[in-house]
This record gives C-alpha cells, sequence and structure tokens, in this order.
C-alpha cells in the first residue's frame, strides 16, 4: 500500500472455536442459486458475485474461491481492503470496487487490476499524471451513474461524456470497463416502487443513448442489474448482473415480495444447550427481569448473545430444539441467552437459530423482521467471535 496513508494495527475479536455456537456455510447451496439465476438469464450475460462484508458475513475468500471454480465471471466488494484480500486468495477474476475510493488507492488498484468506481470527472483528472508515470498497466474504472438512488455518480449525459472523453484521452492511465447505476426499489412491486424503478430504467437508458464511447479502443459493459434486478426484472439484464443477497438464498425483498423461483439459504446459525434449570411461577429470567415465570417452566441457556451478532432485539423469536420451537425469554445478553423449553433436555442437545431442525425452519428473513431489519443487515452483524464452519 501506499505510504502516504496511516496503517493502524489490527486487532480483531477472538473467534471462539472451542465453543459450540457458529455459523454454518453450504458452499453448494450458494453454487446453486449463482446457477439457478444464471441460467434465468439470456445467453451471454456475465455475473459478478457480491462479495463485500465478508460475503454477507459468509466468508469472502472461501464464497469467493467456490464461485470461481464455478466459473463465476467476476467479484464486487465495497472496499480496495476487500479486494485485495480477494487477490491474495488467489481470486483472478475480474474485481470491482463499488464505492469511491480516495485518489491515493489507484496506483495500488492499478498494480493489482481492480476496477475502481469513478464518479467525478476531477478524480480521473488528479490522478492521471501518477499513473501514467507508473509502470502499471492501465486502471480499469467503472463510471456511476445516479439515475435516482441519490448516492454516487453522474448526473447528467453531459457530465458523464466528460469523464469518457477524459479516459480515452489517456489511455496510458485508464480503461474503461464499464458504465452501471444501481436501483432503489427494484425489491418493491408495489405501484409505488414500479414507478421509480420504471423512471430510473428510462433515466439511465437516455444517458447511455446521449453519449458517444467510439472513442475507446473497446466498448464498455453497461449495467444496472442487482439481486433484485435479477429475479424480478431478467428482460431488463444489460451486459452484465451483480448478484448480491440472492447468492445466499435470501430474498432481497426481506420476504415482501414472492421470489419467481426458489433460493436455497446458504447460512444455518447453530448452538447447544449449556445449562438447564427449572423456574418456579413467579421467578424472573435475565436483566431488568423482564420475564416472569407463570408457572413452573424448564429453562434452557445458551451459549451466544449481542456480540455474536444474536441481538438483544431478537429476545421473543423462537428457537428450534428437536424440531420444537422454544421462545427466546428475558433479555438477550452478551454472551448468552435464556429460551422455554416445552420439557427438559439434556446439556448440549443442539439448538437452531437459523436453519433447518427436524423438519422446521427458521430463515434469515424471519429472524431480520422480528427485530424491524433485512436480512442483508442481520447475516452482516454476525461477529468474528463466530467460527465460520463450511460444508460440501
Amino acid at each position: 500500500m501506499t505510504n502516504e496513508l496511516e496503517r493502524s494495527e489490527s486487532y480483531p475479536m477472538v473467534t471462539a472455536y472451542r465453543r459450540a455456537s457458529r455459523a454454518k456455510i453450504s458452499l453448494d447451496a450458494i453454487i446453486h442459486n449463482y446457477q439457478v439465476i444464471k441460467q434465468s438469464l439470456a445467453p451471454g450475460k456475465l455475473v459478478y458475485a457480491t462479495v463485500k462484508a465478508d460475503a454477507y458475513g459468509h466468508g469472502a475468500k472461501a464464497v469467493s474461491q467456490a464461485l470461481s471454480q464455478a466459473g463465476v465471471d467476476g467479484f464486487c466488494v465495497a472496499l480496495t481492503d476487500e479486494a485485495l484480500e480477494l487477490r491474495q486468495a488467489g481470486i483472478q477474476e475480474d474485481i470491482m470496487v463499488l464505492g469511491v475510493i480516495p485518489k491515493e488507492e489507484a496506483l495500488d488498484m492499478a498494480q493489482a487490476q481492480v476496477a475502481v468506481t469513478v464518479s467525478r470527472l476531477d478524480w480521473l483528472e488528479t490522478v492521471s499524471a501518477e499513473l501514467e508515470a507508473s509502470d502499471c498497466p492501465p486502471l480499469p474504472v467503472h463510471l456511476a451513474v445516479d439515475s435516482g438512488m441519490g448516492r454516487i455518480g453522474f448526473l447528467d449525459s453531459q457530465s458523464l461524456q466528460a469523464a469518457i472523453d477524459w479516459i480515452s484521452a489517456h489511455p496510458k492511465a485508464f480503461t474503461l470497463k464499464g458504465i452501471f447505476t444501481h436501483f432503489a426499489t427494484a425489491d418493491s412491486q408495489d405501484p409505488q416502487g414500479k414507478s421509480k424503478q420504471a423512471a430510473q430504467a428510462q433515466a439511465f437508458q437516455a444517458i447511455r443513448q446521449a453519449i458517444d464511447c467510439s472513442g475507446l479502443s473497446q466498448p464498455p459493459l453497461f449495467h444496472q442489474s442487482n439481486s433484485a434486478m435479477a429475479l424480478w426484472y431478467p428482460d431488463q439484464t444489460l451486459d452484465m448482473v451483480r448478484l448480491g443477497i440472492a447468492l445466499y438464498g435470501a430474498n432481497p425483498s426481506n420476504g415482501a415480495e414472492s421470489l419467481p423461483y426458489p433460493l436455497e439459504p446458504a447460512l444455518s446459525l447453530e448452538t447447544e444447550i449449556a445449562h438447564v434449570k427449572q423456574m418456579h411461577a413467579g421467578e424472573t429470567v435475565g436483566y431488568g427481569a423482564t420475564y416472569t415465570a407463570s408457572q413452573d417452566e424448564w429453562i434452557a441457556t445458551l451459549p451466544i448473545g449481542y456480540a455474536d451478532g444474536w441481538l438483544r432485539a431478537y429476545s421473543g423469536l423462537k428457537a428450534l430444539i428437536q424440531g420444537q420451537p422454544c421462545p427466546i425469554v428475558g433479555r438477550i445478553c452478551m454472551d448468552q441467552c435464556m429460551v422455554r423449553l416445552d420439557q427438559a433436555y439434556p446439556i448440549g442437545t443442539p439448538v437452531t437459530l437459523i436453519g433447518k431442525n427436524q423438519g422446521q425452519e427458521i430463515r434469515a428473513e424471519e429472524v431480520a423482521a422480528h427485530a424491524g431489519t433485512i436480512a442483508y443487515e442481520a447475516f452482516c452483524l454476525l461477529s468474528q467471535r463466530l467460527p465460520r464452519t463450511y460444508q460440501d
């Protein structure tokens, strides 16, 4: 990395391999979802796997290596550090950084041949001289267009054309890999959501038609499809799809809209009973004494809590024990939580918090909805303290 950037020591949370709580990842499920979605697209469409945020908590290295073997065309990440992690793990496919990056990172990305997102002409102007003076291959660039997301991107064809012309005039510094946009409501099929989606699609199409890429050595990829677009608007796929949450088997709408075909959940969250006790009527459980036993009840303690990403907001959810739904009672603690049993179970009995257990299932979408959030966040909040184990 460049000397100009300050680097601090990393002190990651210890991964608790000696404890029973862990996230189990099915790589076969991820590959299945990739293949099912790819087959639903028109032939020749490229598919990039979005593995930012440690593959949405599933483990970027293992997931990327599996998808690489399955034939995925490239990968999307959010940060330059995430891109370099993939290169160090042996990933040779194209990598695209979705977020804007500091100009000081440009040379490093050129050296690693990682494509970066650009949404301002002055960023290109600032880094041109350094890139041209280097021995690196040209820096691959994707130009972002803000068609209505309101996040990053060029706002009109004139400013986008100026960036294209600058790249065309500096072939030693840059190669234009793609031009793309991102949708705000592709996961919503209600009238307002569909209207917004249509407006963004029309805006991006108008910009595409207004620009001239003839000065480039090769035409750029145009792409606008994320998971939701690939699932509910496959006919609007352009040259490339950026698959994210759907790869991991979760519904981009968190269940508000029906999937056009089934996806296989890739992540299970499992633990086991660490302690069992019989409570009597009137006795309380946990911080704040928020739960009071109404009669004699069996209560189990599980070795997982909000430091693992099993949030206090999940109190009231049910865990699966031998196929029986057992409610979480009292406040979830930092390292433990308690459930009310239908009967006494032995210490060490397996418990499923997300996933399947003896014919019953709890999906990540249900867990997230209970806390008023989405599966994306539920996955990403699973902390490093939880080991990830890989099946298949």
